[in-house]
């Protein structure tokens, strides 16, 4: 289950690698969360984000610099607005539902 897990967040990743140079257009931190942060994030195969009041400046520390399995995001990939917004968004968001 893990290696699916891992397999598909590594094919996200990929598909904004194959992006190339282009810039990627997001619609705010929102949509950057649900389409490359959760896969990892939210299926226990990076550790859980939300509800932890991670200040902004380590997220976005963190995801441009990378850290342990969790690649770098470029800023073509993620541009600093919008990569602020996400940070925003973590820090102040609600820890998630256990089942």
């Amino acid at each position: 289950m893990y290696a699916r897990r891992l397999a598909v967040c590594l094919g996200t990743l990929a598909a904004l690698t194959a992006a190339g140079g282009a810039q990627a257009e997001w619609r705010d931190g929102g949509e950057v969360y649900d389409k490359v942060c959760r896969y990892c994030h939210e299926a226990n195969v990076g550790p859980v984000l939300k509800g932890r009041a991670l200040p902004e400046e380590y997220v976005r520390r963190v995801v441009r610099m990378g850290n342990r399995a969790m690649p770098a995001f470029r800023p073509t990939e993620i541009d600093d607005a919008t990569l602020a917004d996400v940070a925003r968004r973590i820090n102040g968001s609600e820890a998630l539902a256990r089942e």
